[in-house]
């Protein structure tokens, strides 16, 4: 179920994209209950351009790169003829989508598939993808554990075997941290990198869309593709690595510490370096997210407030009542981290977090520790993304190479530096340092 091979295959002729959609449907069907990471199924579109590539390649023609490979679409992106429903019923009565988004279509015409939508906290404003309109999606490895969010059905779907290739969106950390929870590669790209145009936005200033995949060649594919152009080999001898600590060190799980020790032992990487004022750029984080997200929803906050999630409507409703001051000193703190990140690249190329504190929490008891206190997983669990989400800086969520349940890194890159960043990711898996959490049959 790797993307590269599965185009390499179709396109040759010894598979074809029909018997790989059938899988994948049934794989779907027979599995989903379980997990809850699917809300749509595209069977029929997707069975119709699986034939039509069947019959390029019948024909002697290519029909791209992804050729028939399956991909999920986390529910906040346009697909041609169904309501964008973003995780909510408060858009049900809205006109269906009259194309797909740009990132769907730029997949579809590098020959990839689009499978099915995927589950997310509703409007994306959440760590968990507990949604009170489509339910609560659970984490492969452990169904009594917690996916991550908000595009926990993206991650959840790749690291079942549904599809090899999905899309999120990251505002906060809603790629990375159910990348690092699920055992999937997921990329947040460079802010305004990948258009999301056809995406239904939650706070324009932060946020992204991206990528999650099985491995880490196929995140190289899926990145030419979404962006349109060749990235760059990047010879990852003698780059400059160096783990961020005090923030980034603090409350990591002996399960999570144990992994990032040996991945820097086994890399070499003897320096530390330490972020300024990482706290207050979280809570910036926190204040950007709630103040544009609650001003985005206020007039159907006033029409419609029934029919929200209630956890969601309740921090919407709060954020579209903070002053317009504080939110202007959070932008003006954004500016000052991110030149602060700059600085601390002038001695480095690749920085090295951990995703998350530790392993999925159990659902049944959704807390993490952090300063010796539990608090709540869903508010909690982009504690290491979102003060790096301020930056805007490009950042790979890699899977760990542990036994147990899956942990993932943070693999933290200047503007720009995608080619670094999967470069880097393809040497970490071609040296066992780092391999994808895909369900077996």
């Amino acid at each position: 179920m790797r993307a590269t091979e599965l185009a390499r295959a179709v396109r040759a002729g010894e598979r074809s994209a029909v018997s790989v959609i059938t899988f994948c449907l049934d794989r779907v069907i027979a599995r989903d209950g379980a997990l809850n990471a699917v809300t749509r199924l595209l069977a029929e579109r997707a069975i119709d351009q699986a034939r039509h590539i069947d019959a390029i390649v019948a024909s002697g023609g290519d029909p791209g790169p992804l050729a028939g490979v399956p991909f999920g679409i986390k529910d906040l992106f346009d697909v041609e003829g169904l309501v964008t429903t973003a995780g909510s019923h408060v858009l049900a009565d809205e006109p269906p989508a009259t194309q797909d988004a740009l990132l769907v279509r730029r997949l579809v015409a590098a020959g990839a598939i689009p499978l099915a939508t995927t589950n997310m906290d509703e409007f994306a404003y959440g760590f968990a993808t507990d949604n009170a309109h489509y339910g609560l999606t659970h984490n492969p490895h452990d169904t009594t554990r917690l996916a991550g969010g908000s595009s926990g059905g993206s991650a959840a779907g790749v690291a079942a075997g549904y599809f090899p290739l999905s899309l999120g969106s990251d505002t906060n950390g809603s790629i990375r941290v159910p990348a690092s929870l699920c055992g999937v590669w997921g990329l947040r790209a460079t802010q305004n990198l990948l258009p999301t145009e056809g995406s239904f936005p939650f706070v324009a200033s932060l946020d992204t869309v991206g990528p999650f995949t099985a491995s880490a060649g196929d995140m190289r594919l899926m990145m030419d593709a979404l962006t349109g152009q060749t990235l760059a080999r990047v010879d990852t001898d003698g780059l400059r690595l160096a783990r961020l600590g005090g923030w980034f060190a603090t409350d990591v799980s002996p399960e999570m510490e144990a992994a990032l020790a040996g991945l820097c032992r086994a890399l070499n990487v003897g320096r530390e370096i330490q972020l300024p004022e990482v706290a207050a750029a979280r809570a910036a984080a926190f204040v950007i997210s709630a103040s544009e997200g609650g001003g985005l929803h206020l007039d159907r906050l006033r029409r419609q407030a029934a029919l929200y999630d209630p956890a969601v409507r309740d921090r919407l409703l709060a954020g579209a009542l903070v002053p317009a001051p504080v939110a202007f000193r959070a932008h003006k703190l954004r500016r000052w981290f991110r030149d602060r990140m700059h600085e601390a690249f002038e001695a480095t190329d690749l920085l090295i977090a951990p995703a998350v504190v530790g392993e999925a929490p159990r659902i049944e008891a959704p807390v993490l520790m952090i300063g010796g206190k539990a608090v709540p997983a869903r508010a909690n669990l982009g504690l290491y993304t979102q003060p790096l989400t301020l930056a805007g800086f490009p950042v790979l969520t890699v899977p760990l190479a542990v036994e147990g349940l899956p942990l993932g890194a943070q693999i933290i890159a200047p503007p720009g530096r995608e080619d670094r960043l999967i470069a880097f990711g393809e040497a970490l898996e071609l040296s066992g340092l780092a391999r994808a959490r895909i369900l077996e049959d």
